[in-house]
């Protein structure tokens, strides 16, 4: 649905039904990932791909069936197919699991508010049944970032709570995921699969030295959609002229800006100072926070000695094992720029539960699931 929400919000606010096709299961190495989506008016129009162009043909033909049927929503599969050239297949050989629904933006005025809240820039989850009964199939509710309510409506029970409270899980986590909700032991009597379509605000890399790798680092970040914080305690280094890739460059005392600064789970700690009385306070903190990465550069000698130092000030081993240093990928990178693709490369791999290796010595599909992040 994010792929395509300008369309869908200029739909909405034109009160123009469409049929939305989204893409609720990956398998394989499919090649857009869950929560793609397909739109198709009743005029014909149509945005979005779900395939890069294997299936739109069928995919477009079933929502322009829905909008004519106005029932219930649609399933369909598609697989890999070699053994007839012309069969409607995946080339890729993944295979998607998608879900076809009519909406009616006048019945959903909830939605026109959540898609507008992203065309803003705000983080907002939509959360939409995909399986379970046939009376909540497609139901949708939405919760926003500022006020974390819940708008529209999947029943008036327990349902509605308990979707509500995934979506607000997945809106802090910042993820788009599907998820089971219900059955024995939970608060909602009914199975449910909800996919819930997450826009966050953009992922935090906080980089503190204000050195040649932390400019390289700081485009780097930028480029993979990171808001980026340069932070060092000396006010002639740390200057937006020398990082004009940043989002904001602070003077402050390492440990005490992150202290006070916000993060969570997806944020990125990298710690490119390698001097002790920056490091040791600083790394004491972020590795007592529930971040997703915290590296240190350094030389071997210089992690053995930052090791011991953090073990002196009672940093357990268990918060130690967090720490990636010497920090990033072994690339045999030199130049700055070289390191700053070295540690992104080891950021995306942790994120992703990447290992790191060629692809060419690996099996296996290539794309994982993503990985929520774990509550600490």
């Amino acid at each position: 649905m994010l792929n395509i929400v300008d369309t869908l919000h200029r739909w909405c606010r034109e009160g123009r039904p469409f049929a939305l096709a989204t893409v609720v299961g990956v398998h394989g190495s499919a090649p857009l990932p869950t929560g793609t989506s397909v739109a198709v008016d009743e005029g014909g129009d149509a945005v979005g791909s779900i395939s890069g162009g294997c299936v739109e043909g069928a995919v477009y033909e079933l929502c322009r069936q829905v909008l004519r049927d106005r029932g219930a929503p649609q399933r369909a599969w598609f697989g890999y197919s070699d053994d007839d050239a012309f069969a409607v297949g995946l080339t890729c050989g993944g295979e998607l699991d998608v879900f076809v629904q009519r909406i009616d933006p006048a019945g959903r005025p909830h939605l026109s508010t959540a898609l507008s809240e992203i065309t803003r820039g705000r983080p907002v989850a939509v959360a939409q049944v995909v399986d379970g009964p046939e009376r909540l199939l497609g139901s949708t509710l939405s919760v926003l970032g500022g006020d974390r309510a819940a708008h529209g409506r999947v029943d008036d029970g327990p349902a509605n709570r308990a979707v509500a409270d995934q979506a607000r899980a997945l809106l802090r986590a910042g993820r788009t995921a599907r998820v089971g909700i219900g059955g024995e032991g939970d608060g909602c009597p009914e199975r449910l699969s909800v996919l819930v379509h997450v826009h966050a605000s953009r992922p935090r890399l906080l980089v503190f030295g204000a050195v040649d790798f932390a400019a390289a680092l700081s485009r780097a970040g930028r480029f993979l959609g990171y808001h980026v914080t340069v932070c060092d305690a000396r006010p002639v280094f740390a200057t937006t002229a020398r990082f004009p890739q940043a989002d904001e460059v602070v003077v402050d005392w390492p440990h005490r800006y992150l202290e006070r600064t916000e993060v969570d789970e997806r944020t990125a700690v990298c710690v490119l100072t390698h001097d002790a009385k920056f490091d040791i306070r600083l790394l004491r903190r972020a590795l007592d926070l529930p971040v997703a990465y915290v590296g240190a550069m350094g030389s071997r000698r210089t992690h053995d000695e930052r090791l011991r130092l953090l073990r002196e000030e009672g940093v357990t081993e268990a918060r130690l094992a967090r720490l990636r240093s010497p920090i990033g990928l072994d690339l045999g990178a030199r130049t700055p720029e070289e390191t700053a693709v070295s540690i992104t490369a080891e950021i995306i791999a942790q994120s992703n539960q990447g290992t790191g290796r060629p692809l060419t010595g690996l099996t296996g599909p290539i794309h994982r699931p993503p990985r929520l992040p774990s509550h600490r």
